[in-house]
Parts: C-alpha cells; structure tokens; sequence
C-alpha cells in the first residue's frame, strides 16, 4: 500500500507559498508565446512616455513666449508685440503641444490593443491547464479539499494574472520609463540637484512602500483565507440545502457563516487602518520632496537663471511623477495581493499525481475483458486497512456479484478496478485487465472501457439530454433516446413539459433516487463499454421498476465482464460467480446455489433477507400492499449480524 500522509495528497500550501519571483517565472512561458506583439507593445509604451515628456517641453516655450509679450506690454511696447509672438511661434506650440498630448493618448490605446491578446490568451492556457490538472489529481485529493475554496483560489489566481500585466505594464513599467527619462533631462537641461531630490524622495517613497505594504501582506493573506473560508462554508450548506431543512438548522448555519463574516471584519479593520498610515507616509515623503524642488527652482527664477516657462516645466515634471506615485502603493499593494493569489493556483498545479502514468504507457488493449484481482492490500490510510489479500478472477464475458456487509470493503474494488487510487507494486497487489497491469496503462484508455452505474449518482446541473448524453457526447438524439428507453426513463421523459431539455437542478436535487439512477443507468448504457459495473445500480427503485431495469441489465451485461457490488442479494442469484466480503476479506466464494448449501455467512444474510420480506408482505397485506414490492435490502441485518462491519 502506498504510504500518503493521513490527510492523503499535500495540501497545495503545505511547502508555503513560494517568492514573486518564482511566480513570475512562472507565467512568462504563457507571455511569450506572443513576445513580437510584448516588444510592440513596450515599444508604444516608450513612445508614449516620450511624448509625454514633450508635453511641459512644449508648455515651457509657450509660458516663456507669453512672458516675453507680457513684459514688453507692461514696458509700453506693445507694438513690438506681433513679432515676439511671430517669432515665438506660440500659434504651431500650441499646436504641437496638442499633437504631443493626443500621441500620448495614441501610443497608450495602441500598447493595450496590442497587449489585450497576450493577457487574455495567459489567462485562458492557464485556467485551462489548472482545470485538467485538478480532474488529473486523485480522488484522494478531492475529498480532502473544499471545492468551493479552490474554486475562490482559481478565480482570484486568474483576475490575479490581468491584475498583474495590467499594473506591471500600465503602470510599474510605464513609471520607471518616465522617471528614468526626467532624472536625465534634469541632469542634461538643469542641474544635478533636481535630479537628486528627486531620485532621493523616489527611493524614500519606494522604500517606505514596500515595508510597510509587506507588514500588511500578512493582513490581506488573512483577509484572503476568511473570505475562502466563508465561501465555501455558504457554498457547502447551499449545495446540502435540503438537509439543513429537514433539521431546522438554517440559523445554525448562519451562524457559523457570521462567525467567518465577523473575523473577515476584523481582518479588513486592521488592513483598513494600516492603509490609512501607509497613505499619510507617502503623501508627507512626496510633499517635503515638492518643498525642496520648488524652492531650489524659485530661487533660481528670482536670480535670473531659470525663466518661468522653467519653474512651470519643473512642477509639471513633478506632478507628472508624483501622480501615478500617489497610486503606486495601491499599485504595489495589488501587485502583491495578485502575486500571493497567482501562488495558490500555481501552488495547486504543483501538487503531484498521486496516480501518475507511467511514461509511454499503452493503451488497454480489451480482448475478452477479463478482470483479476491478485492478492491486493489497500488502505485509504495507513492506519486503517480495507482490504487484505483479496483475490478473485471474473471471467470474460460473464457477471462476479460481490456482496456483504457495509463497510468490507466492496465499493472500494470498483474505485481500485477505476484507478481512483494505485495500489502498492510491493505490497498492494495487482489489478489486471486481460493480463495487462491497469497501473501500465494509460488511464484514459482504462475509464473508457469501463462503464459504471454508481450508488450515489450526481448529475450535472443540466438538461436531462445532456446528462444522458455524457455517457458518450458525440452520441446522435436517436442513440439517446435509446439508452433512455432501455434504462425504462424514456416515457416519464417524454411526460415532462420540457421533455429532455428539463433542467435536473443542483447535483440533481430536482429528480427522485430512482430517476438519477435510472439517468446513470441510461448514461452507461449509452457509453456502451466491454466491461460494466453496477454499484447497487437499482438500489434507489422500487421492486417494480427494480424487476423491469435488471431484466435489462441481465441483458446488457451478457456477454460482457460485470461486477456488480450489492445489498439486495435477490438481484444477483443469477450471477455466475457470488463473492461474500467481511471486514476486508474474502469469507466465501461460490454460486447462488453453492454458497447456501454451505450454510455460511451468506446462507445467514439470505434468511434474514427472506424473513425481512415475509414480513414486510405480511404487513403489506394489511395494507394493501404485496409481497412482491417487499424490497430485499441486505442491510437490514440484527445488531449481532453486524459485528463484521468495518
């Protein structure tokens, strides 16, 4: 038996969420595969920074020519006006100084219509693979997850990807490009100074960001689990809806989902104040920042070195870096948030396989479609053994019935025979298909030739056509229809206002037992496979219909390979080879016939069932009622019958 931890597959945070770095070496396989549309897109994203930088460039000359006019009117000299105007050109800036403005407009819209298709393209490859990957994992790791959470993790991992290559390229990105171009413009045009207050209020600002931002990581990340935790707690008492009517628990339930609401409260108070100090610290980094750059300029006016088409330039220049500044610790905080969301899906595409293929593994070759189980040992968990030594053969073309009592063991041969779970090559046994190992070959090829018929059919929130269907989607209407009719579903069908295209609701929840099952046994008929399993595939329906339905199973399963696991051991007095399970183990082997003429645990289970019967027709007599709808339920055994459950 393979050894897991108790809770079975890793959680997908258990190794704890991996750096950014990690995460964004991650996602740029998916980017570039469309890396000429990446290069055209930054090259906008430069050219509309470069434009932009022309923008107070152009503003200047128009503020310098301006106070040139204004002074020669304050010294009576107007008339010398139109020339400094003609000179000065201030007609074609103001004309450029549109132009400049409305290329950066062009260059931006062109940067996201061009990067539009790399970020939805991301997004699509990898919600698809996060999708097949999690239908890849194990049983094991779906009954330990939530699926609500995951599903919360999913959707916020792949806005968590728009969220990132939209702020990286509309913002980060386009920020340094404009910083690095006004440090050297100040440098080039003015003095080193502005450009070193600048950069010294940059990195301060920076600085105090990402500090602060990361001391309040750990309240969003709290924030992100209580909301998790709140979502699945409502999606979980949704989805079992009618089991909280039936115990009057709906205020219980609310109860338990305000006991999330009100710690995601308390998590997003403290995120809320912290917010409000990270703002106040940024907004005095940027004004003392402003003091020291203006007042330098001021001076410089007032000596004659600079004129005040400079001093409007250099507070443009400012403005123009501080603005987007203003948003960059919303920018960095999201940025942050997308990469921890992007982490937990990432993380979930790490979780191993717990039942991988081996490489290059064949498709099942099914010949007659004989099915052995070789000494197998299995264990959900290692402290906890199901089976012990089970070995039997099921002969091709004919029909294995495995019965006893709950909990020995049966349903678990069906989901080893599907494998839900891989059994130990040194200690677990074998499963073989026609002589070939079900753990050498490609699984899908496996599941294909397999149809099943489970206890518990859910359906999908669908029509019933469609669940139907799903036994083989590219079956035609007519073939549908068919299955339908032998799984004797076809006229209740046809009753309905709707017909096939009725909506079966949540998990099914809008058809009785006996319709979802007779929907599963119509699906499986449709798939139409070498190798049928029924687990207690009539368990739901009355003995009327339980009688029509199994003369049609006795005909789909001739000639085929069928293991049918049961309670009601009526329905497999035909089979040509009745196996009894106890607490894991074979105790008898035999037919129908063989295996009362021993006198043994069946031979028990077959008299209490009759008894049950008898009795329940004489009850029916006094109501009415006949002893052919007395149903034959193995699980209605004494107290003292079933000390063998495990």
């Amino acid at each position: 038996m393979r050894r897991l931890p108790p809770s079975g597959e890793p959680s997908p945070l258990a190794t704890g969420p991996r750096n950014d770095w990690q995460t964004i070496v991650s996602l740029l396989p998916y980017l570039a595969t469309y890396k000429w549309r990446v290069i055209f897109a930054l090259t906008c994203l430069i050219g509309a920074k470069v434009a932009n930088l022309g923008v107070p460039v152009v503003m200047k000359r128009i503020v310098d020519s301006l106070a040139s006019v204004q002074q020669l009117t304050a010294l009576g000299r107007a008339e010398h006006a139109p020339s400094i105007v003609l000179a000065g050109g201030i007609g074609l800036l103001v004309i450029a100084y549109a132009v400049v403005r409305l290329s950066t407009s062009l260059f931006t819209e062109l940067r996201e219509i061009l990067f539009s298709k790399v970020t939805e393209s991301a997004v699509r490859q990898l919600a698809l693979k996060v999708f097949r990957h999690l239908h890849a994992l194990s049983l094991r790791f779906h009954l330990d997850r939530q699926t609500g959470g995951m599903s919360r993790d999913i959707e916020r991992g792949t806005r968590g990807i728009t969220q990132l290559i939209s702020y990286s390229l509309y913002s980060i990105l386009p920020t340094l490009v404009e910083v690095g171009l006004v440090l050297g413009f100040f440098v080039v045009r003015y003095e080193a100074y502005y450009a070193v207050v600048t950069l010294v209020a940059l990195v301060a600002y920076i600085v105090f960001t990402v500090k602060v931002t990361e001391w309040r990581t750990h309240f969003r990340r709290t924030m992100n689990e209580l909301d998790s935790r709140a979502n699945s707690r409502a999606i979980d008492s949704l989805l079992n809806y009618e089991t909280v009517k039936y115990f009057g628990n709906e205020e219980w339930e609310a109860q338990r989902y305000d006991e999330n609401l009100k710690r995601y409260r308390a998590a997003a108070i403290k995120s809320q104040n912290s917010l409000s100090a990270l703002n106040f610290g940024q907004q005095a980094i940027i004004g003392i920042g402003l003091v020291f750059i203006l007042w330098r300029a001021t001076q410089g006016v007032m000596a004659g070195r600079l004129t005040l088409g400079d001093l409007v330039l250099i507070n443009t220049f400012m403005l123009q870096l501080y603005i987007p500044l203003n948003f960059l610790g919303v920018v960095y905080r999201e940025l942050k948030q997308s990469l921890t969301d992007m982490d937990r899906m990432f993380s979930l595409m790490g979780v191993m396989r717990e039942v991988p293929d081996v490489p290059n593994a064949p498709p099942l070759a099914v010949r007659g479609g004989e099915v052995r189980f070789d000494h197998v040992n299995f264990a959900y968990e290692p402290s906890r053994p199901i089976l012990h030594d089970v070995s039997f053969t099921i002969a091709a073309g004919t029909t294995t019935a495995v019965v006893g009592h709950s909990g020995s063991g049966k349903s678990t041969l069906a989901r080893l025979l599907f494998r839900f779970y891989d059994l130990d090559r040194a200690t677990g046994g074998a499963i073989a298909i026609d002589g070939q190992d079900i753990r050498d070959v490609a699984q899908d090829t496996l599941r294909a030739a397999i149809g099943i018929v489970p206890q518990d059919t859910v359906l999908f929130n669908d029509t019933i056509y469609y669940n139907i269907a799903y036994g083989r989607p590219l079956a035609s209407r007519d073939e549908v229809i068919a299955a339908a009719r032998a799984a004797h579903i076809h006229e209740f069908i046809e009753s309905l206002p709707k017909g096939y295209e009725t909506s079966v609701g949540e998990r099914g929840l809008k058809l009785s037992g006996g319709e979802k099952q007779r929907v599963a046994i119509a699906r499986t008929l449709l798939k139409n496979p070498p190798i049928l399993v029924f687990d207690e595939a009539t368990s739901a329906l009355d003995s009327r219909s339980e009688r029509a339905i199994q003369h049609e199973l006795d005909q789909i399963a001739r000639n085929r390979t069928t293991l049918i696991i049961a309670h009601r051991l009526s329905t497999v007095v035909h089979a040509q080879q009745i196996i009894v399970m106890d607490r894991g183990r074979i105790v008898e082997q035999g037919t129908h016939a063989e295996l009362l003429r021993a006198g043994g645990l069946f031979a028990q289970m077959w008299a209490l069932q009759q008894q049950r019967a008898e009795q329940e027709a004489r009850d029916g007599d006094g109501a009415g009622g006949s002893a052919e709808d007395a149903p034959h339920d193995a699980s209605a055994l004494s107290q003292t019958e079933t000390s063998g459950r495990a």
